[in-house]
């Protein structure tokens, strides 16, 4: 009988890019659930799918992302960031089944002047993180056997993101500002779901054990929103001018982190994983998407 493994927002990016993976991996049996077809914030309803699926792994991409209209719209954030993350990983342990949940590094405050560890204190500046912070905080506390990824800059072939904005701004616009003085590094949320799928896999064969905590994953490199929209604009050779501009030009309800840099040597020295360089993933991405 094959193991089960259960996708929460499964329309999101990541969970699109977690279902192009689950092709590969035969020996597992994977349900792919919608926000539509699981809120995970109603939670006699999760607790009813775990009663009749019993997956051997839960997989959390559902999330409340919009991260300006949080600022309006905090019990919400904080109820599906927050609560519904603590009764996932309460669940999950009282049917014996292994938890990842996606998290971010919006957690921190952005002040750093070097990469965040998973050990670095929290300190939100916006509603979006201080409701993901919760999630960490409540997953950890009732299920110490969760594994926790914060990633950062996500983006992907599939959904709304920064890389698909851009090449349609650019297909629109003879120029466009890009915020110059905001740090961090992207990630192409395929890798996040190879690597998800590496960990998942070797461990359920036990070549690697089991080894829960908090996580860092992104791709490799250091780049402002600026320098990225430079690449894209290189990559799909867009006539488009890219202009930089201040943080204090582009105002936003929520704050955001100037630095949002992971340290990721502990993703990589417990479960093998091996980063791509954002260039690299970025041309990927966007060649599928042209193909």
């Amino acid at each position: 009988m094959k193991s089960k493994i259960l996708v929460t927002g499964a329309n999101g990016q990541l969970g699109k890019e977690l279902r192009e993976f689950s092709s590969l991996h035969t020996g597992l049996e994977f349900v792919f659930l919608s926000r539509e077809d699981l809120p995970i914030h109603q939670f006699e309803l999760v607790r009813n799918y775990f009663n009749t699926l019993k997956p051997a792994y839960c997989i959390n991409c559902a999330a409340y992302t919009a991260v300006d209209k949080a600022e309006t719209e905090k019990d919400l954030a904080f109820l599906v960031n927050g609560e519904a993350v603590g009764v996932l990983a309460a669940v999950c342990k009282e049917h014996n089944a292994k938890f990842i949940h996606i998290s971010t590094d919006y957690v921190f405050n952005g002040e750093a002047a070097y990469p965040y560890t998973e050990s670095f204190p929290t300190d939100p500046i916006n509603v979006y993180g201080a409701s993901k912070v919760e999630g960490d905080k409540q997953a950890m506390e009732l299920n110490p056997d969760s594994i926790i990824l914060r990633t950062s800059w996500v983006y992907s072939s599939f959904g709304k993101n920064f890389v698909r904005t851009m090449m349609q701004l650019m297909s629109e616009k003879d120029q466009i500002k890009v915020i110059k003085d905001q740090l961090g590094s992207p990630t192409n949320a395929a890798d996040l779901a190879e690597t998800i799928f590496n960990i998942i896999g070797l461990c359920h064969l036990q070549i690697y054990k089991w080894t829960p905590g908090i996580y860092n994953f992104s791709n490799e490199g250091i780049i402002s929103w600026y320098d990225f929209a430079k690449t894209i604009k290189e990559i799909t050779k867009s006539p488009c001018d890219v202009k930089p501009i201040s943080t204090k030009e582009y105002p936003t309800p929520a704050k955001r982190p100037v630095y949002s840099v992971l340290d990721q040597t502990k993703i990589q020295q417990t479960y093998g994983v091996k980063l791509k360089k954002w260039e690299d993933s970025l041309r990927t991405c966007i060649s599928n998407m042209q193909n």
